[in-house]
């Protein structure tokens, strides 16, 4: 392992090597039990550091920075979400973690974690990238691959951003979304997020690719913590959630009326993680 000095806070990286040799590198702060965070699509890290802020008064966080970001490994020609969860289990048996978070696509690999091994025995996952008889939409992706293949990133997020946004949005003009973009995300933001665009689709055809597997879930042990936004407006949300709220054996599911797919990261993480943090703390009747 190797450690090096982040910031004048007590932020940290770290390097592990996973299963197949990859280089994974994570970002650790707080005291206390450790928890596991897994960034979701287009994030890093970093987006997810006013998150663990507010739970390192309690826990010692480590955000994983996934494959394809940063100081850690490309993804791979085989990538898979398979090596994800290896990734996890590295940092897992590293830090000793036995509590996991994850978001969107990140939340996906939380829950293939959890099924595949007992060391997690709380897990809370925020909109998990579930989808279920097709109800996350794939139809973008021949677009996006198009315009990619002729190196027009802003034109591949946008078919991205109206594809799998609300369902509200999905007749929004590209024009129209590419004039919108620097009204709610900043240059430096949209720079991060283009430059992720190749790992998103490698991504999201893992989720078509485990599309209709949640009763898998059901072999998962850990307490489960369900979160979304009521301002999602994702028709993909809401049955993720009654469905996991079926087959998993011990789960409790919360709204936030207020917040979007993006509460925990970005709208409110401090509210998530008083929430994440009350539930991690909370003594669990006995399985």
């Amino acid at each position: 392992m190797t450690t090096s000095s982040m910031s004048a806070t007590t932020e940290t990286t770290h390097t592990v090597v996973s299963q197949d040799g990859a280089k994974i590198s994570y970002l650790t702060l707080g005291s206390g039990p450790s928890v596991l965070v897994i960034p979701g699509a287009l994030s890093i890290a970093a987006d997810y550091v006013p998150f663990a802020r507010a739970l390192a008064g309690r826990f010692t966080v480590h955000i994983i920075e996934r494959r394809g970001r940063g100081l850690s490994s490309p993804q791979g020609a085989d990538y898979s979400i398979r090596e994800e969860c290896e990734d996890v289990l590295a940092v897992q048996r590293e830090t000793g973690a036995s509590a996991l978070v994850g978001h969107s696509y990140g939340g996906l690999v939380a829950l293939e974690v959890a099924r595949s091994t007992p060391a997690f025995t709380k897990v809370a996952v925020y909109e998990p990238g579930v989808s279920i008889d097709g109800s996350i939409p794939m139809g973008w992706m021949p677009g996006y691959q198009q315009k990619l293949a002729e190196q027009k990133y802003l034109d591949a997020f946008v078919e991205f951003a109206i594809g799998t946004g609300p369902d509200r949005g999905r007749n929004t003009p590209p024009w129209l979304m590419k004039l919108l973009l620097p009204l709610f995300m900043s240059s430096l933001e949209r720079k991060e997020r283009l430059s992720l665009l190749h790992e998103s689709l490698r991504e999201h055809q893992e989720v078509a690719r485990l599309d209709s597997s949640y009763e898998n879930y059901r072999a998962i042990t850990a307490d489960v913590l369900l979160m979304f936004g009521g301002k999602s407006a994702s028709s993909w949300v809401n049955l993720a959630m009654e469905r996991l709220a079926v087959v998993l054996p011990r789960s409790e599911t919360r709204e936030y009326p207020k917040l979007d797919h993006f509460g925990i990261d970005k709208k409110a993480p401090q509210e998530v993680a008083r929430a994440v943090s009350t539930y991690f703390l909370k003594e669990q009747p006995p399985h």
